[in-house]
């Protein structure tokens, strides 16, 4: 069957792909099928369940390049799990009674969409999942294509997931300026909460991006400006065991000697131990609509400040997360590069009426491909054993 009419939907938390991704598959229509209608949820899912559209014109196709150029997302995300039918009768979006799934496929039908391409993590693909699950037992006839965006980089079988590079990039940018705040107090403690629940990726690679370039300046220790002030000290990642007393001693004599101590901490590293320390004082541990803990209620940089600080005698800790700031950029150029690979592939899978979520796929040799749904997960370790990773550690004299 030919496509007449495509849908495009952003959802989950923001990342530096969202807006260029929308933008990159609408050329793409554009350049191989302009005579196909492509329409826009608003706000993710809770547009698909709602009938709230946009249109894409033909002076949006006539500027979609300009989408390119910034982060954010210009058709709006949402949280919202299309089998969690509690949450999306809570929130308005469906009646009593009614299933999230059967609502969303009754309003693709209604719009008359051939494609939905969806742009998210492993969330938002593996809700897509679910609604392609749904549609083919129930006959109706959708191919959903959709694009793995998540800085965290944590999608079970993809290599390299869109924006996860720019965040670590920007993460690095964010920690220069935040790292310089070392001088503003004796015996200072700053950690750098990075994104990233249960992958310590965007951790590990914006701590390798922020070492480089503390490697590259040139400086003036005569007068106090020092690399060592400026450089990281100690990377946590959730895949590996945090020895708070060994490392309290290695990191009490680095504060001795240059006055400060600059961490780097994965948001979701020691979650399991704030998680316990809340639940034995007999407080409720905050949950999202997917179940995952709301880190930033629980807030592991706070519990880990407090616990450092008082090891190495700090005379004033500050914890400064960077993932707003990272998350919300523009695509790089390594980015953007890959995005245009998968975008080109998302429509041409989407023409040949080929579902799946478009990425390198590191169980089949990391080809590019549509990959089949059923395979997409999330939750990916990073593999903290990898060489690059152990030689950023040995060379912070982190053990």
């Amino acid at each position: 069957m030919a496509v007449q009419t495509v849908a495009l939907l952003t959802a989950g938390g923001l990342a530096p792909c969202l807006s260029s991704a929308v933008g990159g598959l609408i050329e793409r229509y554009t350049e191989v099928a302009p005579d196909v209608r492509v329409i826009a949820y608003q706000n993710g899912y809770a547009g698909l369940l709602t009938g709230r559209s946009v249109e894409v014109t033909p002076e949006v196709r006539e500027g979609a390049a300009l989408l390119h150029r910034f982060g954010g997302s210009p058709i709006g995300n949402s949280r919202v799990k299309l089998t969690n039918v509690a949450d999306c009768v809570k929130r308005g979006l469906v009646q009593e009674g009614q299933d999230p799934l059967h609502v969303a496929a009754e309003q693709l039908t209604a719009d008359g969409v051939d494609v939905l391409h969806t742009i998210g993590g492993d969330d938002t693909n593996t809700t897509a999942a679910d609604l392609a699950a749904f549609l083919a037992t129930n006959d109706y006839p959708l191919t959903v294509v959709g694009l793995p965006k998540t800085i965290d980089n944590d999608i079970i079988p993809i290599r390299q997931s869109l924006g996860a590079w720019t965040a670590a990039e920007q993460g690095a940018i964010f920690a220069r300026n935040v790292l310089a705040e070392h001088s503003s107090n004796p015996r200072m403690l700053i950690i750098h909460e990075v994104m990233g629940r249960h992958c310590g990726w965007l951790t590990a690679e914006t701590a390798r991006r922020h070492h480089a370039w503390v490697a590259e300046q040139e400086w003036l220790p005569g007068i106090g400006l020092d690399s060592r002030r400026w450089d990281v000290h100690a990377v946590f990642v959730p895949e590996s065991h945090i020895d708070l007393a060994g490392e309290s001693a290695r990191l009490k004599a680095v504060m001795d000697e240059i006055g400060c101590v600059n961490i780097f901490l994965s948001e979701g590293a020691g979650v399991s131990e704030v998680v316990a320390e809340l639940e034995a004082a007999g407080l409720e541990v905050p949950v999202d609509p997917f179940g995952h803990v709301q880190l930033d209620k629980v807030n592991p940089g706070a519990w880990f400040g407090k616990q450092f600080a008082e090891r190495l005698g700090a005379e004033k800790v500050m914890v400064q997360k960077s993932g707003y700031f990272s998350r919300s950029a523009a695509a790089n150029d390594e980015d953007l590069a890959l995005i245009r690979r998968c975008t080109d592939l998302a429509v041409d899978a989407a023409l040949r009426g080929e579902s799946g979520v478009i990425g390198e796929d590191e169980e089949r040799g990391d080809e590019l491909r549509a990959i089949e749904f059923p395979r997409i997960a999330g939750g990916k370790e990073f593999d903290a054993s990898v060489p690059w990773f152990t030689e950023l550690r040995e060379s912070l004299g982190q053990v």
